[in-house]
């Protein structure tokens, strides 16, 4: 990983790459490396705020990439400041992890009824079963049931998307319990192996900068992310 200007690099991103990024970045060219929260993404203004302050505490210029899709415009009005952020231009993590814009497509126009698993949301309890978990503690079931089937009774398929071998071994085993309990929707359970391609067209393009990029997203010191960046 080389650096076209000689600004500190610094990458802040959710927890869900983290394996990702500690794949196809030295951590000694880095000023700071910093894995936010699994959950934000379920509060989008917690994510925009969480984020917002994390850029802030950056007191160097820096070039800032961020590893996070738009994540239900959890991402829109992110000022950068004096510095300049490299972000995927992608809706979700769901595309990043497949690997890129064009496999997150053709999923969604194929099977558009899809939820869907990753390892950092299994561990971090965000699944179907824990979420119903949590509503009969807060509820009864008759009302969880009520509420919970409102959510997903449209969903037709359940996909676990890892990148190892030894990730499927280790999670499927929730990953299953999970496609049970969906069961009642007549969720069909898959298994996708996702690719780093997006990751690492992300960490590539610290060495072009200036060269524009379908993929990637370059806003310059004093922008703003806007969701209308994200549309294609």
């Amino acid at each position: 990983m080389q650096n076209q200007t000689s600004s500190p690099i610094v990458v802040i991103a959710c927890e869900v790459f983290q394996h990702l990024f500690e794949k196809y970045i030295n951590e000694d060219l880095l000023n700071q490396i910093t894995f936010l929260d699994y959950g934000l993404h379920q509060v989008p203004a917690k994510l925009t705020e969480s984020l917002q302050n994390t850029i802030d505490s950056v007191e160097e210029p820096s070039l800032i990439i961020l590893g996070y899709g738009l994540c239900g415009n959890g991402l829109n009005g992110i000022q950068a400041n004096n510095h300049t952020l490299l972000i995927p231009r992608a809706d979700d993590c769901i595309a990043i992890l497949l690997g890129s814009y064009e496999a997150y497509k053709k999923e969604f126009l194929t099977n558009p009824g899809t939820y869907y698993l990753t390892k950092g949301w299994l561990e971090s309890g965000s699944d179907p079963l824990r979420e119903y978990q949590g509503m009969v503690e807060k509820y009864d079931p008759e009302t969880a049931d009520w509420i919970m089937d409102l959510q997903y009774r449209n969903y037709k398929r359940l996909v676990f998307v890892a990148h190892t071998d030894e990730d499927f071994e280790k999670y499927r085993p929730r990953a299953l319990e999970v496609a049970q309990y969906c069961e009642q929707w007549d969720m069909r359970y898959e298994e996708i192996l996702g690719s780093d391609l997006f990751i690492r067209k992300l960490v590539g393009s610290l060495e072009s900068l200036h060269e524009p990029k379908e993929d990637i997203l370059v806003i310059p010191p004093g922008g703003e992310i806007q969701q209308s960046q994200f549309i294609r």
